[in-house]
């Protein structure tokens, strides 16, 4: 990023902070402030609406200037969620109609091949209330289907043929009892067999970057479930390092420095492009009290 915006003529400097591991937020929110900054513009590494990927960003802004002992002349504002920007997208799109054209020149017929979009699953109640009440809830889901849309529709184009693909989810956690998003991707490859099918591909959509929720849950359990069931195994890599997904979140910093119109930011999808501040109550954990939460100017209808 730091390349990318210096290239495009912004003397930005790039900070690294972490929710759960060093360096953590507060720590770099303290040096950017000591460095003589008093405005940071927030990356976050989630593209989705949701409590966890938007809206503990922002309590945690809140927590890092307190804890920090910031005064109150620094702000932090957060980028929008960039679900379907091309720069999240096209990396996907550019695996899948790769991994795709490999498993037919490997002798697989277009019916033999499954395609199976996955992300992280959350349970039900977090999905209701992700996104702002006014608009429904149940923005999780229902950007990740957008993306899933805009890949799936690029890529069968590209290969000329249709796609067999299921949208399924992985890495579920806490009580039994409690209902998450279904069905587990393992559950799903298991019937793929009786279905006819010969291989599979895996879309990872939930996820920017090869961390361990995807080196382990699918690189390792994924496939040991798929070779369990003869099925021939491949997975797309997450946008990581990509040039389009660079640009993108560059894209993204511009977009706001600007304040460029709604109508003007780049999206793949009738969901998006989503807003730059995030609506009164939106994303909510149904288990906690709404804490104090930063991440947007103040205004009419934004919780700041």
């Amino acid at each position: 990023m730091e390349s990318e915006l210096a290239r495009r003529g912004h003397n930005i400097p790039v900070y690294w902070g972490n929710r759960n591991w060093e360096p953590y937020i507060w720590e770099v929110v303290r040096e950017a402030y000591e460095d003589g900054h008093r405005t940071l513009l927030a990356v976050p590494t989630s593209a989705y609406s949701g409590y966890s990927s938007c809206r503990q960003y922002r309590e945690d802004f809140a927590d890092a200037l307190e804890y920090a002992q910031i005064p109150e002349d620094m702000r932090v504002d957060k980028l929008r969620e960039f679900f379907d920007h091309p720069g999240f997208v096209v990396p996907f799109i550019e695996g899948l109609a790769a991994a795709y054209t490999q498993m037919r020149e490997r002798g697989f017929a277009a019916e033999e091949i499954e395609v199976l979009f996955t992300t992280h699953s959350i349970p039900n109640r977090a999905n209701e209330l992700s996104g702002p009440p006014e608009l429904g809830g149940g923005l999780y889901l229902r950007q990740h289907e957008a993306v899933r849309d805009a890949i799936r529709s690029a890529v069968e184009e590209q290969v000329g043929a249709h796609l067999s693909w299921q949208m399924v989810f992985q890495s579920r956690s806490g009580p039994p009892h409690i209902p998450w998003l279904e069905p587990d991707i393992n559950d799903v490859i298991e019937t793929l067999p009786g279905r006819g099918r010969r291989a599979v591909v895996v879309v990872p959509i939930g996820f920017v970057s090869d961390h361990m929720e995807v080196l382990w849950d699918l690189d390792n359990e994924a496939r040991a479930t798929a070779q369990q069931c003869g099925l021939a195994f491949a997975r797309v890599s997450t946008p990581e390092e990509h040039p389009a997904f660079v640009a993108g979140l560059a894209d993204l910093v511009e977009e706001r420095l600007e304040g460029r119109p709604r109508a003007q930011r780049a999206h793949l999808s009738e969901v998006g492009p989503w807003f730059d501040l995030c609506p009164a109550h939106s994303c909510r954990n149904p288990h906690l009290p709404e804490l104090r939460a930063i991440g947007g100017f103040i205004g009419e209808g934004v919780d700041a």
